[in-house]
């Protein structure tokens, strides 16, 4: 079968084709193939007048043996391929912005990291942890390597924080500073934490992610100090741990990451694409008794926007019955959909429903799913009947999405009809009347 693939010819094998579910119609001369978003391409034939050509492996040899031209094309995801920032235009035109590493400590700036401490304070030095030998090899080779970098240097301050390692997922050794009791006699800043569904709001298009690194205070250096085996040191810039959020968001930018596709962020995975769990969060879950029966249901609450009908799959395990239903909300939280980010000014679609069980509900937008809700009934709640539920079900869908649906165009599509007549009926009773109020001032 001749198909026009503008450059060359391509013979796909019936291996590649059973691989990846190709339709292939002889008689109109087109074959579908299948991506891995779902949606399907179709390739036609622009030869219609002519009988389909089937080549064996045997004449391929044959014509390659006398010379035919041919060629082999390699395919490839191409989502995988990572860019290299040496091969970005504009890294090699400023390469004197973007150095290898960074030539020493940041300049000094308007704003610098501090540590205000409670009056009266006294400085805590605690006895450094006992290290294996593998750890002592790492500590000696970091301390060396923050040392060259101008991160930290030797220290004479009375103060004194423990150091110890974290295993990262590729198994090398993450050096982590324990500064749990300076952290309870400094004066606590009170600048509001940021929610992080708020934080994915803003992500909307973004593709640039920054890391920011400051220069700690000279009157505060020596608060930073830690005990290690090799000597006393003290940091230079900020070190981990010790962060305020204000700082973060009066400075744009200082040491940054660019062109990245994707980001782990909170626990999920960012892309230009949207929002995905992050697998490795839950994978790896297998709960052996109660408390850990708890402590996944814990960690996929947190997700529980990705799935639809998270309440009424996740029952069963709040009643202990964990086996199947374990297995079938992990399977869905590592094969969760990408949820898109919402966009102000497009109209918004719920769909809601309710059981006798549970509540459920989606946001979408030009047809996308941007998160799902459900929650189970609460006993009192069981006794409504059917029409009261699925006014509830819209209720909980304007509560939980308030910040997103409030002022904007939407609409709400629903599986029981009585409810269109409720606008326009005489006799309310106060919960009813509580609902719609809520309604009209969402209009």
């Amino acid at each position: 079968m001749l198909l026009s693939f503008d450059e060359f010819d391509v013979i796909l094998g019936l291996d590649w084709l059973a691989t990846h579910d190709v339709i292939v119609n002889c008689g109109r001369k087109f074959i579908e193939l299948k991506c891995e978003s779902g949606d399907l391409i179709r390739v036609e034939s622009d030869v219609q007048d002519r009988l389909p050509v089937v080549i064996s492996s045997l004449l391929t040899r044959k014509y390659l043996r006398k010379g035919y031209e041919a060629y082999i094309a390699f395919m490839m995801n191409t989502r995988e391929t990572k860019l290299r920032i040496k091969s970005v235009p504009i890294v090699c035109e400023y390469s004197d912005i973007f150095p290898e590493e960074l030539p020493g400590l940041p300049p000094v700036r308007e704003i610098e990291f501090g540590i205000k401490l409670a009056l009266g304070t006294a400085p805590i030095s605690i006895a450094p942890y006992k290290m294996a030998p593998t750890e002592l090899k790492e500590l000696k080779e970091e301390l060396q390597e923050l040392t060259n970098k101008g991160s930290t240097r030797p220290s004479y301050s009375p103060w004194g924080a423990l150091v110890l390692f974290v295993k990262k997922k590729d198994g090398s050794m993450r050096l982590c500073i324990d500064y749990r009791q300076l952290n309870k006699v400094t004066v606590k800043n009170k600048y509001p934490l940021l929610r992080i569904d708020d934080l994915f709001d803003q992500l909307k298009g973004a593709m640039m992610f920054s890391k920011i690194d400051l220069r700690v205070k000279d009157s505060d250096v020596s608060k930073t100090a830690f005990r290690t085996r090799y000597g006393h040191y003290e940091f230079l810039v900020m070190p981990f741990d010790l962060t305020f959020i204000d700082l973060m968001n009066c400075i744009f930018r200082l040491k940054s990451e660019f062109w990245l596709k994707e980001v782990r962020f909170f626990e999920h995975i960012v892309s230009g694409d949207g929002i995905i769990v992050d697998p490795s969060k839950i994978s790896a879950i297998p709960p052996r008794n109660v408390t850990e029966v708890r402590s996944f249901l814990g960690i996929a609450g947190y997700y529980r926007r990705f799935v639809k009908g998270f309440s009424v799959i996740a029952t069963p395990m709040t009643r202990l019955l964990q086996k199947d239903s374990f297995e079938k909300l992990k399977a869905l939280l590592t094969e969760a959909l990408v949820l898109v980010q919402p966009e102000p000014g497009r109209e918004f679609v719920v769909y809601s429903d309710a059981s006798m069980n549970a509540l459920g509900c989606v946001v979408m937008q030009k047809g996308k799913v941007i998160a799902y809700a459900s929650r189970q009934l609460k006993p009192h709640e069981k006794n409504h009947p059917t029409h009261g539920l699925e006014l509830a079900a819209i209720v909980f869908a304007l509560k939980i999405w308030r910040h997103n649906l409030y002022g904007e165009r939407c609409r709400i599509f629903i599986d029981h009809k009585s409810l269109k007549y409720l606008i326009t009926k005489k006799e309310l009773n106060l919960r009813q009347r509580k609902w719609l109020e809520l309604k009209n001032d969402m209009s």
